[in-house]
């Protein structure tokens, strides 16, 4: 068992040491907010967790500006005005993110409402009436014309 939990990776280990701010606060804010961003280049982790050299710089950044002072709000704003709103890994509720949930619920809806019509307006399966003898005559003159 030990040498297999040699194998697993381990996301605390794509943090570089000099990466590192010595302040503890400031760290653990860079940690939190860079468990929020996405990395391009890997799309479903997050840069605390990625190696790639654009994860890097994503940290080295965040990283930066907490240390030249900004709130954790600018920060994500920052990164969101350079890399657009795909960075969040939980984007924000706006009226693109509200289309984008709503979407497949109205199609669900849609599409009851349609299998309802449907079923409601087909024509049933009963038995027509037999011709009358009349209309049989008349089907036969029509015929030989």
């Amino acid at each position: 068992m030990l040498f297999l939990s040699f194998l697993t990776p381990l996301p605390a280990l794509a943090v570089n040491p000099d990466e590192v701010l010595s302040n503890p606060v400031l760290e653990q804010r860079a940690r939190n907010l860079s468990a929020q961003l996405r990395c391009m280049v890997c799309q479903n982790q997050s840069i605390d967790d990625s190696n790639a050299e654009l994860a890097r710089d994503l940290r080295v950044l965040v990283r930066e500006r907490l240390t030249n002072g900004d709130t954790d709000q600018q920060v994500i704003d920052y990164v969101v005005s350079r890399y657009g709103e795909f960075v969040l890994l939980k984007p924000r509720f706006s009226a693109r993110t509200v289309i984008l949930w709503a979407t497949p619920v109205l199609l669900l809806v849609i599409g009851a409402i349609a299998i309802f019509v449907f079923i409601r307006t087909r024509p049933s399966g009963r038995a027509v009436a037999a011709l009358t003898a009349e209309e049989q005559a008349r089907i036969e003159e029509l015929l030989k014309k």
